[in-house]
């Protein structure tokens, strides 16, 4: 379904059961700009927060924020994301654009914390410093101006924070003494200056009492002191400020009762905390049940959620609210007219109600209508509304219970990028995803895939090789399995049509390693014996013949190899004791043994150098030296070889520019390598972007993947490529035509952009 983009109205499942009660101002707002009654919260506090200040250069961290209908998050490094409505620029992508799955941040910020209000987000790097982006008709990002942002803008004033939090059109802050700052709309008092007068830059809350947390609803904030005292300014026709009246206030005023608090949260116009022991109390409006005490009826002072449950985190939507008990089992109450409950349906709960799915989380964050939660590896699973996309599983349908968020499920282990598609290991599971014209996805279908989907049967597998139309696993027993087009034997099976589905490789070798590519695939057993199968035309199977197998056949010579590289048509490999062979087709001297001849058998690359590694391409081939120089050798128009120029080489040249590289991979007509450091550099064509240095330009020369990004492995195929960073999340470039790429579209990208399911969140 297409993306929908600017800013609409809700649906319906999200502004169901509204009610009668009087809107805030805030909400009144919302409502003259959107055409529903409803707004999004500050999403104050994911995680628990001690009451004790810290240290002047802590920021809170707070890596996984809902606003009103959009979402953020922080990976690996502090780069931050966002998906979701963006019709103020509120995902910061420099656009006005809907997104359906996640976007990075633009700017290049690295962040320690994020936070999402209504239509504006703001993030706190490691120094303190403020930045905010979004909607700003009320000076909610703090910048001076009533101008919408799409791209982060530093909050004036040239202050140090460590935490902050925003609300509907407003934004406050602490610094490292505990000051708090608010900046904003302030049509209510919600700002606490004693004053109801908008103010573009932060403003000191009146009082001066120290504080050490947060929390922002529609409009009205509230603060917790380190002693646990709870105080709130703003609107109040709900109660919502906990003081027993109904009266705005524009300077703090204490929650009366006496509890001590550890946590506050806020709504739209309802307001929870939790104390030192885990019990959670609330106020305000509840006319959806989102006090949680059991019934419909508001409140001014704080009353006690039921159920007995003790939490360690909570958090608060527009009319709803949730929290994690111990081992991290989630409960939600109130509003559930778009499922934002997660219990699989659309009724409204006046007490806790367990999540559906029995996953356990670690941080939890609610918006409007939607909730997301991030489990302890950092894959995300949102539910609810998603109509704008907030979800971030690609698509726009309402979900009940908790669904995978594109780009946040991580925990890939391996991946291997064909001609068209790619597949990968995750969790022990092979996934796939790109082309299907014959089946090499694996998944008993011949559709298209843009997102992973999971290799049917169930086989466990430590490894994958994704070749032109057809794919192979490697189980965890070592046993073979392929699947796809079988037109040359290249499956393992006797001739037969392709098969969608995997299928053993006969002979019932042990193997430790498999490797794919046009019609071939080759593996190593136990014992470094490599086997080959297959089409054989140029004899690259390597058996002294060129009559094509349907069943492994051992490679002649008997050598011992430990590592081999299928490419288009020819083999090549590296011995044990360092020596690099090849054979097959050698038109362009991809065998590198100084000739132009084939060989159906093994011939030693003229080198006298040792080799660690091996990567045979289109029709190159390159190698790691001991001291982790690349040298490469074959064709070479596109500058596939790095050596500076366009010339075809017979034997094996120094890729230029004198990286020390530890891993190195041969696509079709580009060669991609990695640094100690993983640092990815890649040479050669780039007509579609697969060199990923941003650009459409072939490079002769080593040229640096652009973005910064840390690698652990890498994958060049056959106009895209892939690699994986240390934490398990995956990233591809290059051609998008049938998705190879993985990221939910089928656009060409010249730079990397993650892999649904491929990214970790809160790392």
């Amino acid at each position: 379904m297409a993306a929908r983009s600017g800013i609409q109205a809700s649906p319906a499942g999200g502004a169901a059961k509204r009610g009668t009660r009087a809107a805030s101002p805030g909400l009144r707002r919302a409502a003259a700009a959107l055409g529903t009654v409803a707004l999004a919260l500050a999403p104050a506090g994911c995680r628990d927060r001690a009451v004790t200040a810290p240290a002047a250069t802590a920021v809170e961290a707070m890596p996984f924020v809902a606003g009103y209908d959009h979402t953020c998050a922080l990976a690996a490094g502090g780069a931050a994301w966002c998906w979701g409505a963006n019709g103020d620029g509120q995902l910061g992508d420099g656009t006005q654009t809907t997104r359906i799955v996640p976007v990075p941040v633009a700017g290049g910020l690295r962040f320690a914390a994020l936070t999402a209000g209504g239509n504006h987000t703001c993030g706190l790097t490691a120094d303190g410093t403020a930045w905010c982006w979004g909607a700003n008709d009320d000076g909610q990002l703090g910048d001076g101006t009533e101008t919408a942002r799409l791209l982060p803008a530093a909050v004036a004033g040239g202050l140090r924070f460590r935490t902050l939090t925003t609300g509907h059109s407003h934004t406050c802050a602490l610094t490292s003494a505990g000051a708090a700052w608010c900046w904003g709309a302030n049509d209510a008092g919600q700002l606490g200056d004693s004053t109801l007068t908008n103010r573009p830059v932060p403003t000191a809350v009146a009082g001066g009492r120290i504080f050490v947390s947060l929390a922002l609803g529609s409009a009205h904030t509230c603060a917790l002191t380190e002693a646990g005292e709870a105080w709130c300014w703003g609107w109040n026709y709900n109660g919502q400020l906990g003081d027993g009246t109904a009266t705005p206030r524009n300077a703090p005023v204490a929650v009366t009762g006496g509890l001590a608090f550890r946590w506050l949260g806020a709504g739209t116009n309802h307001t929870c905390g939790l104390t030192a022991g885990g019990a959670a109390w609330c106020w305000g409006s509840n006319a959806d049940g989102e006090l949680g005490t059991g019934s419909f009826r508001g409140q001014s002072t704080p009353g006690a959620v039921t159920g007995g449950l003790t939490f360690v985190a909570l958090t608060l939507g527009a009319e709803h609210t949730c929290g994690l008990v111990a081992g991290g089992a989630a409960y939600c109450w109130g509003a559930n007219g778009g499922g934002q409950l997660g219990d699989t349906s659309l009724s409204d709960r006046a007490g806790p109600d367990p999540v559906a799915g029995g996953l356990s989380f670690a941080v939890i964050t609610a918006g409007f209508a939607h909730t997301c939660a991030l489990t302890q590896g950092g894959a995300a699973f949102c539910w609810g509304d998603d109509y704008f996309g907030q979800l971030g599983d690609g698509g726009s349908a309402t979900r009940p219970a908790p669904v995978a968020v594109a780009g946040g499920g991580g925990g890939f282990t391996a991946v291997s990028a064909g001609f068209t598609h790619t597949c990968a290991v995750r969790t022990s599971a092979a996934y796939c995803w790109g082309n299907n014209s014959y089946g090499a996805l694996g998944d008993g279908s011949y559709t298209h895939r843009i997102t992973p989907v999971p290799v049917a049967g169930g086989l466990g597998v430590s490894g994958v090789a994704a070749g032109f139309y057809h794919s192979c696993g490697l189980a965890l027993d070592g046993a073979g399995y392929c699947w796809g087009f079988n037109g040359d034997g290249e499956l393992g099976i006797a001739f037969k049509p392709d098969t969608t589905l995997p299928v053993a490789v006969s002979g019932g070798l042990v193997l430790r390693t498999m490797t794919a590519s046009r019609s071939h695939t080759c593996a190593l057993d136990g014992a470094g014996a490599a086997w080959c199968w297959g089409g054989n035309g140029y004899g690259e199977l390597g058996d002294s013949t060129r009559a094509s197998r349907t069943a492994p056949t051992l490679v002649a010579g008997g050598l011992v190899f430990a590592d081999v590289s299928a490419g288009s048509d020819h083999t090549c490999g590296v011995s044990a004791a360092g020596t690099a062979y090849c054979w097959g087709s050698n038109a362009s001297g991809q065998l590198g043994d100084g000739t132009g001849l084939g060989r159906p058998y093994p011939v030693a690359v003229a080198s006298g150098r040792s080799f660690q590694a091996v990567a045979a391409g289109g029709n190159h081939s390159c190698a790691l030296a001991a001291d982790g120089g690349a040298w490469c050798w074959g064709y070479n128009a596109f500058g596939q070889l790095g050596d500076g120029t366009l010339e075809q080489r017979l034997s094996p040249v120094a890729v230029t520019g004198g990286l020390v590289f530890t891993q190195i991979s041969a696509g079709y007509a580009h060669t991609c390598a990695l640094t100690a450091a993983g640092a990815a550099w890649c040479w050669g064509a780039d007509d579609h972007g697969q060199l990923g240095d941003g650009g459409y330009t072939s490079r002769p020369a080593p040229a640096a993947v652009s973005g910064g990004l840390v690698f652990a492995s890498i994958s060049a195929g056959g106009e895209h490529t892939c690699a994986l960073t240390p934490a398990g999340a995956m990233y591809c470039w290059g051609d998008d035509y049938f998705g190879q790429l993985g990221d939910g579209t089928s656009v060409t990208r010249t730079s990397p952009v993650p892999v649904a399911g491929g990214m970790v969140f809160g790392d």
